[in-house]
C-alpha cells in the first residue's frame, strides 16, 4: 500500500480551506517535469495539488516529502533521467537564451 497516498482526502470537509485557483503557463524543465508528473500521479493527486503542497512547505521551511516519497522520487529521477539538484537550480537556460549574464 502507498504510505503516502490519499492525505489530502482525509481531511473534513469542515476543516477545508476555500481558495481560488487560476490557469497558468509556466515553462519548467521537461525531465523535472515528468518527475513531478509522476509523483504526482502516484500520489493520486493532480500536478497543481503536488506543487501547491511542495511550495506551501518550502514557504514554511518543512520538507515536503516523507521517507517513502523520497524513494518513489529517486525512482523516477533515475526512470526520467533527471540529473539536476538544487544547486542547480539557479544555472539553468534554454539553448536559445543567451550566456552573457541578465541585467537586473
Amino acid at each position: 500500500m502507498k504510505s503516502n497516498q490519499h492525505k489530502h482526502k482525509q481531511i473534513s470537509p469542515a476543516a477545508r480551506i476555500q481558495v481560488e485557483r487560476v490557469q497558468t503557463g509556466i515553462r519548467i524543465e521537461k525531465c523535472l517535469l515528468k518527475v513531478l508528473k509522476g509523483l504526482a500521479e502516484y500520489q493520486d493527486m493532480t500536478l497543481g495539488d503536488l506543487l501547491e503542497g511542495i511550495v506551501l512547505h518550502a514557504f514554511d521551511g518543512k520538507l515536503p516529502f516523507g521517507k517513502e516519497s523520497r524513494k518513489r522520487i529517486d525512482q523516477l529521477k533515475d526512470l526520467y533521467g533527471l540529473r539536476l539538484t538544487a544547486a542547480d537550480s539557479h544555472r539553468l537556460f534554454e539553448s536559445h537564451e543567451s550566456l552573457a549574464p541578465k541585467g537586473r
